[in-house]
């Protein structure tokens, strides 16, 4: 059994985990229980009333972040003649095609978020294994196989967000730092339940949103009703 440290008993006994309160209040217990040094991320986590075994009970999609993620992202482009030039004056880290194919089947991973062409991307499918599990595959369904790559590089140095049911039926997301404070982190989680609530499958029966949880990297979770769902979007 996980033995947790003292810090965290203290902030555990300051806090009933198991009522279920609104966005405001939970988002806001996870900045005043953070206690690390560290500028921790915010997390929320959406367990969904979805069967993901079934493609069309999938849940996936992006979202822009208001106050972005407070990090640096590096942005890999697979890309050919002008789209390279374009990639380059948009701010991606690094730029190229076959190179940098060569370079990841050697074990490199220098960067936090690929896009593709679609002219490359019979190239790019090559280390689709690779890059697949570490979710570094570009994928038209969140905008990163696109020949707008300018607008692609553009969102995810603001702050893009890629999510997907995992297979427990629950959706993971970052939604910022501590030091953003309660009110940007509850503007973020505003765009993000937005978006889950838009991607609700036409195959989803029954409750849609059965649980919600906000947290800290090291803190404990704060359970959300999703009743407050209609409050926070108002």
């Amino acid at each position: 059994m996980r033995k947790r440290s003292k810090k965290y008993r203290e902030i555990k006994s300051r806090f009933d985990l198991q009522e279920r309160i609104d966005f405001a209040a939970a988002v806001a217990a996870a900045v005043e229980s953070s206690y690390v040094r560290f500028d921790e991320t915010v997390d929320i986590a959406t367990k969904l009333g979805v069967d993901p075994r079934h493609a069309d009970q999938m849940v996936r999609g992006s979202v822009v972040l208001p106050h972005g993620l407070g990090k640096e992202v590096k942005v890999l482009v697979f890309a050919k003649g002008e789209k390279e030039k374009e990639a380059q004056e948009a701010g991606a880290d690094y730029v190229g095609n076959d190179d940098l194919i060569e370079k990841i089947k050697g074990g490199w991973f220098g960067f936090d978020k690929a896009v593709a062409t679609p002219d490359v991307m019979g190239s790019v499918g090559k280390i689709g294994k690779i890059l697949g599990p570490r979710g570094l595959m570009p994928n038209a369904k969140t905008g990163t196989v696109t020949f707008d790559v300018a607008r692609a590089v553009n969102e995810l140095k603001a702050g893009k967000v890629d999510f997907r049911v995992d297979k427990t039926g629950i959706v993971h997301a970052p939604m910022g730092k501590v030091s953003f404070g309660p009110e940007k982190l509850l503007e973020n989680v505003r765009a993000f339940m937005d978006t889950v609530l838009r991607l609700k499958p036409a195959a989803s029966k029954g409750t849609y949103l059965r649980s919600i949880a906000v947290s800290t990297t090291m803190g404990p979770g704060f359970k959300v009703d999703p009743v407050f769902v209609k409050e926070l979007l108002k």
